[in-house]
């Protein structure tokens, strides 16, 4: 498994455990490296992504709920909406990852982490975000 994928997957279990909790971000963070390890360049890289999403968290957040027709945030499962956020993170601020590797690997943690729907759910509400994001680019 390449250090992305990791980090992604553990940003992910972050990300899900602060809003299962409410957990302050630096707490969450350094709760879950005193009960697991992952090489250092993981690690770096899951930081930027819990740190990035959760300080940009209300701007990705309205960014989706425009994006998610008959979907408010609150209906959303916990495990889809941040998946949705660090990838909605990812394409507006980390810009040296190609777009693909972000939607791709979204909807590849959706798929192994939440229900039957998920990569479909997120893969529906990604594209459309790109979509924007794309013509947004182009004006």
């Amino acid at each position: 498994m390449g250090h992305r994928r990791k980090a992604r997957e553990i940003a992910l279990q972050v990300l899900y455990q602060i809003d299962m909790t409410g957990m302050d971000v630096k707490e969450a963070i350094e709760v879950y490296w005193a009960n697991f390890d992952a090489p250092d360049i993981a690690r770096e890289f899951a930081s930027t992504l819990i740190s990035g999403t959760m300080e940009h968290v209300v701007e990705i957040d309205e960014l989706i709920k425009a994006c998610s027709d008959h979907w408010s945030l609150d209906r959303m499962a916990r495990v889809d909406k941040n998946i949705l956020r660090m990838a909605v993170y990812e394409l507006l601020y980390l810009h040296e990852i190609p777009p693909k590797a972000t939607l791709n690997e979204a909807i590849d943690l959706g798929k192994y982490y939440g229900s039957e729907n998920s990569g479909a759910f997120v893969n529906g509400i990604l594209d459309a975000f790109y979509s924007r994001m794309q013509r947004n680019d182009e004006d």
